[in-house]
C-alpha cells in the first residue's frame, strides 16, 4: 500500500462503527409511545438510526446543511450531455439568487445551503456566497486518459472531509450532499460499473435526458474510458482519479468526514451515491453513518443501491440533482427524530397499553 493510501486508510481508523445496541434501547423507546407497535413503518427505522449515530433515544436534527458541490467535466467535449457545459457555471448563478428547485425545497425545510465550487469551468470569484475550493477548472477528457491526478483526488478528499468538520463546529446535527455538474452521470455510470464489475450498459442512462443516438454513444465513450484509464476497484482513489469527478471527489470527502465527526449524512441520487460508494469503499465504518435519500430512476442507482446495502427513503421518480431528494429525505428525518423524541409515553398521557 502505498503512502497515500495508507494514509487516507488511516480515515477509518478514526470513524467510530455505530454502536447498534442503540438501535435496540431507542426500539424499545418506540415501543412506549402513544401509538400501536410498528404503527410508524419506516419512520421508526430511521429515527432509531439516528439515535445510533447521535448515542441517545431522543435524537435532534436542529440543525441541518446540505453542500452542492458543482464541477465541470471534461468528457463533454465527447458530446455525452444534451446540455453545453457552461450550464454548471449558469445554474451556479440560479442557485446564488435563489431560483433553482433546491433553493425552493431548502427554504421549505430550514436547511442551510452551501454552494461549493469544486472545479467549475469559469471565473465564478464575484460570487461572494459561493465557498471556492477548486485548483482546477474541470476534470480532463477520461476517455483520453485519467480524469485527474492520484494527488488532486486525494486534495478534494480532504475538501470534503474539511466541510463535513465546519459542519460539526458549527453545531449541525445532519448534512446532506448534492452536486450540479454536466457529464457527471457519464462518472458516476464509469464508477457504478466498476465498482460492480458489471457491462457499462447496465448502468447507464439518460442523464439530462439524450436521446437513443446519443445514449448509445455515451455507453462507447464509458467503454473506452474504462478500457483505457483500468481503474482499481480495489483502490477507490484510483478509481476516483480515473474515471470520477471534483465535485464527487469532495462529496466522498464530506460522507468520510460526516462519520469522522459522528454526523448522520444523506446523499441524494446516482452521482451523490456513487461518491458514497467510494466513501463506503475506503472507510467501510462510514456505512453506518449514511443515509440514502431516494431512488433515482438512473439506471445505475439501483446497483450502488444494492452495493451499499441500504433502502432509500422514498422514491418519487426523481432524477434532478441538486440534491433536491436529499433536501426532502433531510426533512423526514427530522419527523422522525421528532416522533421519537417528543411523543408522550402511555404513562405519561396516562393512555392504557395494550394488554
Amino acid at each position: 500500500m502505498d503512502d497515500s493510501r495508507s494514509q487516507l486508510y488511516q480515515r477509518d481508523r478514526q470513524i467510530e462503527p455505530v454502536d447498534e445496541s442503540w438501535i435496540d434501547r431507542a426500539a424499545a423507546r418506540q415501543l412506549t409511545l402513544t401509538k400501536p407497535p410498528g404503527s410508524l413503518g419506516r419512520l421508526e427505522d430511521i429515527g432509531n438510526r439516528l439515535a445510533a449515530i447521535q448515542r441517545t433515544i431522543t435524537p435532534n436534527v436542529g440543525s441541518k446543511r446540505l453542500y452542492l458541490i458543482a464541477a465541470d467535466h471534461g468528457v463533454t467535449v465527447e458530446g455525452v450531455s444534451a446540455y453545453p457545459r457552461q450550464v454548471t457555471a449558469e445554474m451556479i448563478d440560479n442557485f446564488l439568487s435563489g431560483g433553482a428547485a433546491i433553493n425552493v425545497l431548502g427554504r421549505l425545510g430550514e436547511i442551510d445551503l452551501k454552494i461549493v465550487d469544486a472545479g467549475v469551468d469559469a471565473d465564478l470569484s464575484r460570487h461572494a456566497n459561493l465557498l471556492n475550493v477548486k485548483s482546477l477548472r474541470g476534470t480532463a477528457n477520461l476517455s483520453c486518459g485519467p480524469a485527474m491526478s492520484r494527488i488532486e483526488a486525494k486534495r478534494l478528499i480532504a475538501v470534503g472531509v474539511e466541510l463535513a468538520r465546519a459542519g460539526r463546529m458549527d453545531g449541525v446535527d445532519l448534512l446532506g450532499i448534492g452536486e450540479m455538474g454536466i457529464g457527471n452521470t457519464t462518472s458516476a455510470s464509469a464508477i457504478t460499473a466498476t465498482l460492480t464489475k458489471e457491462d457499462p450498459a447496465n448502468h447507464t442512462d439518460r442523464g439530462t435526458g439524450v436521446d437513443d443516438q446519443k445514449l448509445n454513444h455515451k455507453i462507447q465513450i464509458i467503454k473506452r474510458s474504462l478500457a483505457l484509464n483500468q481503474p482499481d476497484m480495489a483502490d477507490p482513489i484510483d478509481v476516483l482519479a480515473k474515471v470520477g469527478g471534483a465535485e464527487i471527489a469532495v462529496m466522498m470527502g464530506i460522507v468520510i468526514g460526516a462519520a469522522i465527526n459522528r454526523i448522520a449524512v444523506v446523499a441524494d441520487g446516482f452521482i451523490s451515491t456513487a461518491a458514497a460508494a467510494l466513501a463506503i469503499s475506503l472507510c467501510p465504518n462510514a456505512r453506518g453513518y449514511l443515509f440514502l435519500a431516494h431512488r433515482s430512476v438512473e439506471r445505475g442507482h439501483a446497483a450502488l443501491i444494492r452495493l451499499i446495502g441500504a433502502e432509500p427513503i422514498f422514491d418519487l421518480q426523481m432524477r434532478l440533482g441538486e440534491g433536491t431528494g436529499a433536501a426532502l429525505a433531510m426533512h423526514i428525518i427530522d419527523a422522525a427524530a421528532r416522533l421519537l423524541s417528543e411523543m408522550s409515553t402511555f404513562s405519561e398521557a396516562k393512555v392504557s397499553n395494550k394488554s
